[in-house]
């Protein structure tokens, strides 16, 4: 994980109220914030508002958030993480109401400029539990190592590796259909 030198030193302002190393925070970590958001929800406006939720919550426990190998980008991340998961789970639940009431025109179909493997990969993530979600983006996804991501979650790393290890077989057998002679799928969740 790239991590620039001053962060920490940002940071250490941020958490006593400086709002402009806040913003220079903000502005180092957004793009990657909303590309995760984006890859985990598939629509930009939903995604722009859990990078910005994220960014939220960011503030708001700026006195207990931690940095993790001198960055807030893994706290970040996990937090996009478990508010994407949230709200893939209350669109599901609305979709499902409209449904419900018959009113089919209501419903919008899935965002065309999203692949079928983006959308099934999106849904097994998301059937992770958010500890297990959160190991395997921070590891598969954002090139932290085990101990970081370890670290970010709350658990030891030995922990985190078995869980990990359990998370990535569940999206292999989720997913061994996408690419039926498994290298794809074998490489990106091993």
């Amino acid at each position: 994980m790239n991590v620039r030198p001053e962060e920490a030193e940002l940071w250490q302002r941020a958490r006593h109220e400086d709002g402009a190393a806040f913003a220079e925070l903000f502005d180092m970590h957004h793009g990657r914030v909303f590309g995760r958001a984006l890859a985990l929800v598939a629509d930009v406006h939903e995604a722009d508002d859990i990078a910005a939720a994220a960014f939220f919550e960011l503030w708001r426990k700026r006195r207990s958030v931690p940095l993790v190998s001198g960055s807030v980008r893994p706290w970040l991340l996990v937090t996009t993480v478990n508010l994407s998961r949230n709200a893939r789970r209350s669109t599901a639940r609305y979709r499902r109401l409209l449904r419900d009431l018959s009113h089919p025109t209501i419903v919008e179909g899935p965002d065309p400029e999203i692949d079928e493997a983006g959308r099934r990969i999106a849904a097994s993530i998301g059937r992770l539990t958010s500890v297990d979600a959160a190991l395997f983006v921070l590891t598969a996804l954002e090139d932290l190592s085990i101990a970081e991501a370890a670290q970010t979650v709350g658990l030891k790393p030995s922990t985190a590796r078995v869980r990990l290890h359990r998370a990535r077989a569940r999206l292999r057998e989720d997913l061994q259909d996408l690419h039926p002679t498994g290298s794809a799928t074998e490489g990106s969740l091993s």
